[in-house]
């Protein structure tokens, strides 16, 4: 019969430490996606720009989700978007799979929440206590997106795809 009790704080070590890897490779791969991937400017759907509960905050909602059924494109797939000269986007197509991808496409992951509406990853922005008055009037939000379609939320634009400070 094994004695657990002596192999405990060994177990435990080792799951700390894989634990602090895991992290670690988690941020290093949201640094490498703030650098190296593309800035998508998707435009929003109007939103309340404040939370009493969480602060000040604004609850995104992108145009290209808007009336789309999670019924009709499956629980989790990529958006294919066409990528404008200025950066903003075009919904081309839903998929489920990377591929087919052509040359001026660019995937952006979604996923269903309910069976209401699909979300994109980023549907929250906070922001400085008493900054709403800045940030109710976005019109875009930036993502930046790496190649398999994850994205990160890094800004708001104005209606002149002016980062909003």
């Amino acid at each position: 019969m094994i004695n657990i009790k002596k192999y405990r704080g060994p177990i435990i070590i080792v799951n700390l430490v894989l634990l602090l890897a895991y992290f670690q490779y988690s941020v290093f791969n949201k640094e490498q996606l703030l650098t190296d991937g593309q800035l998508l400017l998707l435009q929003l759907a109007p939103v309340d720009p404040r939370s009493l509960m969480q602060g000040d905050y604004m609850q995104l909602r992108y145009e290209i989700a808007r009336g789309v059924h999670p019924d009709s494109v499956g629980r989790r797939g990529y958006c294919v978007l066409q990528v404008l000269p200025d950066n903003t986007t075009q919904l081309k197509r839903f998929q489920a799979n990377k591929e087919p991808l052509a040359k001026d496409e660019q995937l952006l992951a979604y996923t269903s929440r309910n069976k209401w509406q699909i979300a994109l990853g980023a549907e929250s922005f906070f922001f400085q206590e008493g900054q709403a008055k800045k940030f109710e009037n976005a019109k875009y939000g930036g993502l930046r997106v790496d190649a398999s379609g994850n994205s990160l939320l890094v800004d708001l634009y104005d209606e002149n795809l002016k980062k909003i400070r």
